[in-house]
């Protein structure tokens, strides 16, 4: 369901409510995820129309994967604030290497 939302979002070219505007629904029969539905002052659009977005749709949810795995592992930025407010550059150099060492674990490529 999260790849169709994806396509969605990017059909629309918009953020979507998926509590209002949209209405999707799996009923765990196999087929997958579809629109029950649509209320949006566009067309809705076919699974073909929304099949064209599936490259585009995978990297944006590999990215979003990338960012939630750093989001999680990220130090915490109070010790950052902490080193800069106790002019302790020792805690800042710190700080900045734990972030670049979350980088390198998960690359953006």
């Amino acid at each position: 369901m999260i790849n169709l939302s994806t396509k969605i979002k990017l059909y629309a070219n918009k953020e979507i409510n998926f509590f209002k505007d949209v209405i999707l629904q799996d009923d765990s029969n196999g087929l997958g995820a579809y629109i029950k539905e649509w209320n949006l002052n566009i067309p809705k659009p076919t699974m073909a129309q929304l099949d064209a977005f599936e490259a585009q749709a995978n990297e944006i949810e590999k990215i979003n994967i990338v960012k939630e795995n750093r989001a999680k592992e990220y130090p915490d930025f109070k010790d950052y604030l902490d080193g800069i407010v106790k002019g302790d550059q020792q805690q800042i150099d710190k700080y900045i290497a734990d972030c670049l060492a979350v980088k390198a674990k998960y690359p953006k490529d």
